[in-house]
């Protein structure tokens, strides 16, 4: 518990050179974290996406790509690389995520692009949870779109999940409107 904690207040730190290591949560709640570290050349990959956004909507595409890279990068160095989409394909292996794990991770990933000032359109928010029945508890990574309000009767800015528990890692991650996600959205579709 007390590494959970620790590692909640340096969610990311600098690494020698250009690096960055990110703590990476996995086996169900965090129970264990290993640290992941991005490469320069990654990580100018990452920024040469999402520098070509030129719109909410194109952002949150690439951002989902970029966050099957990040997993994927770290799976070659953690046994997250093990994760299967769900919480039942990938039952007793080490290395498999849950929705915690996923929500810290992806928030940490997230936190660290928006930090280098790579997300134009979109702020980092705490992860969301969703609660459909006693025993059906669901949380994610989420953001919120910047800019100008798009429905004057709707002024609240809108938020989206960016939900990775969906998928096997290294896929892109699940992006719905975060009143979709409320609803019971999100699958291996992204529906």
């Amino acid at each position: 518990m007390a590494v959970c904690a620790l590692a909640l207040l340096v969610p990311y730190a600098p690494w020698a050179g250009a690096e960055e290591a990110i703590s990476i949560c996995f086996n169900y709640g965090c129970l264990n974290e290993e640290a992941a570290i991005f490469a320069d050349g990654q990580l100018e990959e990452a920024r040469r996406m999402l520098a070509v956004s030129s719109s909410p909507e194109q952002e949150r595409a690439i951002i989902a790509l970029v966050m099957g890279k990040l997993y994927a990068w770290a799976g070659k160095q953690t046994p997250i690389w093990a994760d299967q989409g769900g919480n039942y394909n990938d039952d007793e292996v080490n290395g498999r995520m849950d929705c915690i794990d996923h929500s810290t991770t992806t928030t940490r990933f997230l936190e660290m692009l928006e930090f280098h000032g790579w997300l134009r359109f979109h702020k980092v928010l705490d992860p969301v949870w969703r609660y459909r029945f006693i025993i059906s508890q669901h949380a994610s990574a989420a953001i919120e779109e910047l800019g100008p309000v798009r429905d004057p009767e709707h002024p609240a800015p809108e938020r989206y999940v960016v939900d990775t528990w969906f998928r096997d890692n290294g896929q892109p991650a699940v992006i719905l409107p975060l009143e979709d996600w409320l609803s019971g959205g999100g699958s291996e579709d992204g529906e």
